[in-house]
């Protein structure tokens, strides 16, 4: 019983942080294959303890932004925050399909968080939406790390170093897009200088 509080709290901890972490999926096949743990409890008890972190986190995040982030780029996010504050139905797909990509939450939760988005916009959704795509990813790295040696000749094929170089250069690209640029003028740019 205790293993799955682990889980828990580990998801929870790792949702917490205002950068970008490593994603909570991975602790939670980690406690999985370590200690032979039901799946699904995994994912209920890794997903619940992920939303608890993004709902704590999009408290904290406003009153730290000041001190990190430019105010130009806190602007920025503050406009894009407050996309979702439109019909609760359209935010809630918003959030839901973002939640299924493999693209970083904190940015939009940081976005939500600076303007002053209610957690019932973005709670339900991305419960839903990581519970799916955790599922995927947990039953995948569960059946990864179990076959490791049939598959251990192909983890480090061009294929796969260009999966994670695209993933890292897609999530790192959101977060330094104008998205003020983008939805106003329907100019796309980048702005590199957003920390402090």
């Amino acid at each position: 019983m205790w293993m799955y509080l682990a889980v828990f709290f580990s998801a929870l901890a790792v949702d917490l942080i205002p950068v970008i972490a490593p994603p909570a999926w991975t602790l939670m096949v980690f406690f999985l294959v370590k200690f032979h743990l039901n799946p699904w409890v995994v994912l209920v008890v890794g997903v619940s303890g992920s939303t608890l972190g993004k709902y704590i986190f999009s408290l904290y995040v406003p009153k730290i932004a000041d001190q990190l982030i430019k105010r130009r780029k806190r602007e920025e996010l503050e406009f894009m925050g407050k996309k979702l504050s439109q019909k609760l139905w359209q935010s809630w797909l918003f959030v839901f399909i973002y939640s299924l990509t493999p693209l970083s939450t904190t940015v939009l939760f940081t976005a939500a968080a600076i303007a002053k988005v209610k957690a019932m916009r973005t709670a339900p959704p991305f419960f839903a939406g990581k519970f799916v795509s955790d599922a995927v990813l947990i039953f995948a790295g569960r059946y990864a790390v179990l076959n490791l040696t049939e598959i251990e000749h192909g983890a480090f094929s061009a294929k796969g170093i260009l999966t994670i170089v695209v993933t890292l250069v897609v999530a790192g690209g959101f977060l330094f897009v104008d998205w003020r640029a983008l939805l106003e003028k329907k100019q796309f740019k980048f702005n590199f200088r957003i920390w402090k």
